[in-house]
């Protein structure tokens, strides 16, 4: 399963693996105002989540119910995340996210029914077969779904970039269900975590690579939830061009990283951890990160697809490990 986090990646991972050439998609090692990036020191202070049927969320959708929603179906693994914070469980689900230890781990994970279809094309009459309150997607890749879901539950289409549309998706998603209290905490407890992590910003220079072959992306801030920490963590210089960016193996070689974060991305059965088959290309032993043996492979179910508050808090304690 490709992750998702926006537009531009998806379109990134698919022209790149149709492509020959080794590059990179989706950042350039152009210096940006340090300031700019790091932003303003991370606020601790939780405002009150106050229960409700009816919200509009950042992006201008509004959601209605009837009733508090009891039978949730994700199709994207924030879904999950934000209801693990929560306290509660979806009646189903197409992600795996659910199976980290973390998380429900593999057998309670076993209990929870798993949609058919896969990530980008689950099946409609699956969905509808749980009577779900509430569906919730990728806007980018499920809002095809949503004429067909209209007159039978009600859809929400999420579209989070940076960590702070996933705080604000736990925040609507806990005054939905009612669980308040459990948000408020969730929220709490991140941002906390995040704010003693940036008090102690590394010097390194960071990279979060994504892929399944020697043809691979870059997390931008501006587009992948995890990499919108990491100018809190270390210096992270790797900024979006858009669609149509790439730059090639060389400019990272030139950008001196000095802490490499892989997440390998699967494609049906795994065949090989992305930065054994990027060892194949002499320019990869050059890069600092790799010739100090600071190249680490992340869990991309986490890194990538969990975007919530749980799976950045794991994030944020792989990393801050790494970056010392």
């Amino acid at each position: 399963m490709l992750r998702s986090p926006s537009r531009f990646v998806r379109s990134c991972i698919t022209a790149a693996l149709v492509g020959s050439a080794l590059v990179a998609c989706g950042s350039s090692a152009e210096p940006a105002d340090e300031k700019a990036a790091v932003g303003a020191k991370t606020d601790v202070t939780v405002e009150p989540i106050k229960a409700t049927r009816e919200l509009t969320d950042a992006n201008g959708i509004e959601i209605s119910l009837e009733k508090e929603p009891e039978r949730i179906v994700c199709l994207f693994a924030l879904c999950d995340d934000i209801l693990t914070e929560l306290g509660m469980a979806p009646t189903a689900t197409n992600s795996v996210l659910l199976a980290h230890p973390d998380f429900l781990g593999e057998q309670k994970a076993k209990e929870v029914d798993v949609i058919p279809g896969g990530f980008i094309a689950p099946e409609v009459e699956a969905i509808l077969s749980h009577k779900p309150d509430l569906v919730i997607g990728l806007e980018d890749t499920h809002g095809k779904l949503a004429p067909a879901l209209k007159d039978a539950t009600t859809f929400w289409p999420m579209q989070p970039e940076t960590w702070q549309d996933s705080v604000g998706y736990l925040r609507d998603v806990a005054a939905l269900t009612g669980r308040t209290a459990e948000g408020e905490k969730a929220e709490k407890g991140f941002r906390t975590k995040l704010a003693e992590a940036e008090k102690s910003r590394s010097d390194k220079t960071a990279l979060i690579i994504y892929g399944s072959d020697e043809n691979f992306g870059v997390a931008t801030p501006e587009t992948d939830v995890g990499a919108s920490l990491f100018p809190k963590l270390a210096d992270y210089p790797w900024k979006s061009r858009g669609v149509e960016g790439s730059y090639s193996l060389e400019e990272i070689l030139a950008a001196d990283v000095d802490v490499l974060f892989v997440e390998t991305m699967s494609f049906g059965e795994a065949d090989g951890k992305l930065s054994e088959k990027l060892a194949d290309n002499p320019l990869w032993s050059k890069i600092p990160a790799v010739r100090n043996g600071d190249v680490h492979e992340v869990n991309s179910e986490v890194w990538a697809k969990g975007r919530g508050t749980r799976s950045l808090g794991l994030v944020l304690d792989e990393a801050t490990a790494a970056l010392r």
